[in-house]
């Protein structure tokens, strides 16, 4: 019987090891960089979880009327009024925790006597829907803003980075609060009631207005970083067109902190919009809201803390998961920016 010798069976290992390791070197290159993306991201637990939460979030706001008709109510009926028993003299529910039973699972608004966990549904669909419409509308102005500055340059670069400056400059809430009566004042007379429909236009508008500023500008240094590089000097060498430029040498290396950005701005305009509500400058009566809810919650708190209970655990729960979400999303775009 004869054995293999040591060096056979070393050079026997080290041809397996190294087809192994080209077998590995073949998958990671042949792996796209949204792919390295996806499998950094999966391998985050606390990405994970803070995506399933923000997903549940969005699938309440989009199914609001179906989870309306099987819970058997609406956030607009005042039950508290119209049926004896629920509320005292005083407006408060009478059962003990907000009115919360088998019939109102979070209970009673004070006053009103509207359904709570109605009020909660449709005020995050109010809330998440302004955010959203936000988000994508001042990141594709501050995209078409930062990129135009940081290529074009020139006077161009010196007129928009002074909008912008200006626009930063602003003391956000305050401008917010004082704008929104302006703007509603151009279409309606002082007699007549704010539509729904323009309250809620305003806020978008005022919001994406004072919005788009901060992802122009990252945009822009991102883009004047990269018109110096090779590749993009090659392509105007070969008499590539600004355009051509621009959506197949520079947008494609700038979709991680255009992600990344929009990712961390929609919690925030989620609670500018809360904001606003709360300050009373926000979506009118009977518009279910977020932040009018924290405000009748901030009036009977000494009363009935179970009221404002409710939308201050959600939006902490919301706000938190995205911004660990834009995180996760961060550090799998870049694992170099991981601490």
């Amino acid at each position: 019987m004869t054995f293999p010798s040591s060096t056979a069976t070393d050079a026997t290992a080290g041809s397996a090891d190294t087809a192994g390791s080209a077998e590995s070197g073949i998958a990671v290159v042949g792996r796209s960089p949204g792919q390295l993306m996806w499998r950094r991201f999966r391998r985050d637990k606390t990405g994970v979880v803070s995506a399933i939460i923000v997903l549940a979030f969005f699938l309440i706001a989009l199914l609001a009327p179906v989870i309306a008709a099987l819970y058997g109510k609406d956030p607009y009926t005042t039950y508290g009024q119209n049926q004896p028993g629920l509320l005292n003299e005083f407006g408060y529910p009478i059962a003990p925790n907000g009115g919360m039973s088998g019939e109102f699972w979070f209970g009673l608004e004070p006053g009103l006597g509207r359904d709570v966990f109605m009020q909660l549904v449709y005020g995050i669909r109010t809330s998440l829907s302004i955010a959203v419409i936000v988000t994508v509308v001042s990141t594709i102005v501050g995209i078409v803003m930062g990129i135009t500055s940081g290529y074009i340059g020139g006077k161009t670069d010196y007129v928009i980075g002074r909008v912008i400056d200006t626009l930063l400059a602003f003391p956000s809430q305050l401008f917010l609060i004082v704008f929104l009566p302006v703007v509603e004042a151009a279409f309606v007379l002082p007699e007549e009631e704010t539509p729904v429909w323009l309250r809620y236009v305003s806020i978008c508008v005022v919001l994406t207005v004072l919005g788009w500023a901060t992802i122009a500008r990252l945009l822009r240094a991102q883009v004047l970083s990269l018109r110096a590089r090779e590749f993009v000097e090659a392509a105007r060498v070969t008499g590539a067109s600004p355009a051509r430029v621009i959506f197949k040498e520079l947008l494609p290396n700038l979709w991680t902190p255009i992600i990344i950005q929009a990712t961390l701005a929609l919690p925030l305009y989620v609670g500018a919009e809360a904001g606003l509500g709360f300050l009373g400058v926000g979506m009118t009566e009977p518009t279910p809201d977020w932040g009018r809810m924290f405000q009748v919650g901030a009036n009977v708190y000494h009363s009935d803390v179970t009221y404002l209970l409710f939308p201050g655990v959600s939006m902490l729960i919301f706000v938190v998961a995205f911004n660990l979400l834009g995180d996760s999303i961060r550090d799998a775009f870049d694992p170099k920016t991981k601490r």
